[in-house]
């Protein structure tokens, strides 16, 4: 069964940083584009940054410059690099893995999200 576990979120204040990791378990043949989303109170979902599997990124323009995505695919994980957090930045963040498991089709699969709180 595939599984992607989030970890690293948290309070901080404006300003502050933050490191989110995303770790994929299961039987994976393999991975494809990996990104992060996040979802405030009262809107919709957006695109943070995303990264494939040759490593090319790309980001929102509200995190550009601020926010790095890396992965690191022998551990089967994305990690999100968050620097001068403002209080706009405060959303749940998931993490989305496109990937192909042994034993299914492939498809994109989610976390179930890690909060960041940006408050002074």
């Amino acid at each position: 069964q595939v599984q992607l576990v989030e970890s690293g979120g948290g309070l901080v204040q404006p300003g502050g940083s933050l490191r989110l990791s995303c770790a994929v378990s299961g039987s994976i043949l393999m991975i494809n584009d990996m990104a992060w989303y996040r979802q405030a109170p009262g809107k919709e979902r957006e695109l943070v940054a995303a990264i494939a599997i040759d490593r090319r990124t790309n980001y929102t323009d509200s995190v550009k410059g601020r926010f790095t995505i890396s992965r690191d695919v022998a551990k089967k994980t994305v990690y999100l690099e968050m620097t001068s957090l403002k209080p706009e930045d405060t959303a749940v963040y998931y993490c989305m893995a496109d990937l192909r498991p042994w034993s299914a089709s492939r498809r994109n699969y989610w976390g179930q999200g890690t909060q960041v709180t940006v408050s002074s």
